[in-house]
């Protein structure tokens, strides 16, 4: 399975945070990896599921569940909890980064923040309660750009 040049600059990316860690992105998981990179929205694992079936006939829920877990194990995918699916995030390669994200509700389109502003008021937000904040993932669901001048 061919991905595009972006994601497999990123695949061999992911690999180096694997090795670095000393994990392996084997070839099922690089797979898994691989189709959420180049999908344009974010992906179910039953999509994920029914792609790989066309290369892994053995593909089972089981098998994609595992992948999916190593990879959010290792900072390379988020999951939106909203959808009920995953976007990668291979530049990071750290779980404990915040992840922000701005979900558009007419085209379905998901952008990632890295705004450290918007993380340091939730922490401090969090702090005056006197809760401490493990990790958090924001999503707000609105517009974007392209589908509000339409």
């Amino acid at each position: 399975m061919g991905f595009s040049p972006r994601t497999e600059t990123l695949l061999t990316h992911a690999g180096q945070i694997c090795d670095g860690k000393g994990a392996r992105l084997t070839d099922l998981r690089r797979q898994v990896l691989g189709l959420i990179l180049d999908s344009e929205a974010p992906t179910g694992a039953y999509d994920l599921l029914d792609r790989l079936r066309a290369t892994r006939l053995g593909a089972a829920p089981p098998t994609v569940y595992r992948a999916l877990e190593f990879l959010m194990e290792h900072g390379l995918i988020h999951k939106l909890e909203s959808r009920s699916a995953y976007v990668g995030c291979v530049s990071h390669g750290d779980t404990d980064h915040a992840a922000q994200f701005l979900i558009c509700r007419t085209c379905g389109q998901v952008t990632e923040l890295d705004d450290h502003e918007l993380a340091h008021a939730l922490d401090d937000a969090a702090k005056r309660l006197g809760f401490t904040v493990g990790k958090a993932t924001i999503e707000a669901e609105g517009r974007c750009a392209s589908c509000a001048r339409a």
